[in-house]
């Protein structure tokens, strides 16, 4: 099995779905939440959108040290920047797996503030912890769509909005 090729195939097929839900999003919504300890629409979807390059990053760099760089959220004014911002997210993702080796996937990387280690693995758990925030933030946004009555689109089949049984 070529590891580099299903992971561009997974990526692929995640942006795929990502797209759908992230078309979604109501302009008018984006400083809602659920709830008083969530996150608002407008920093879950542009987290969703920043997080191909996350692949970038695991593939370029061996960690990040939120203590030495910091992290602030971007914003987006609307939907289309939303998108423009996933698309070059993407690009980024797509990129660093056409030049990654093998070999590079097995080298350690890390997440940290200062001292404190919050994630210690390889580049290749770091580009799969990617895969996994990208399901885990994208159901988040579909439970938010949800409780707006926003008709829900499938990820991994048709949903329950799309079903025709």
């Amino acid at each position: 099995m070529d590891l580099i090729k299903a992971l561009k195939h997974e990526l692929i097929g995640e942006a795929e779905t990502t797209r759908k839900f992230l078309k979604l999003i109501p302009e008018d919504k984006y400083d809602w939440a659920p709830h008083e300890k969530s996150m608002k629409m407008q920093h879950l979807a542009v987290h969703i959108a920043e997080l191909p390059s996350w692949i970038a990053l695991a593939v370029d760099t061996d960690e990040l040290d939120f203590a030495v760089s910091g992290y602030s959220p971007k914003s987006c004014a609307n939907n289309e920047e939303l998108l423009s911002m996933f698309e070059a997210s993407l690009q980024q993702g797509n990129e660093a797996l056409n030049k990654v080796r093998l070999e590079d996937l097995e080298k350690r990387w890390v997440l940290r503030q200062a001292e404190n280690i919050l994630w210690d693995g390889t580049k290749y758990g770091m580009i799969r912890l990617a895969f996994s925030q990208t399901s885990h933030h994208r159901a988040q946004l579909g439970v938010y769509l949800r409780l707006l009555n926003i008709p829900i689109p499938g990820s991994y089949g048709p949903s329950a909005d799309e079903a025709k049984f």
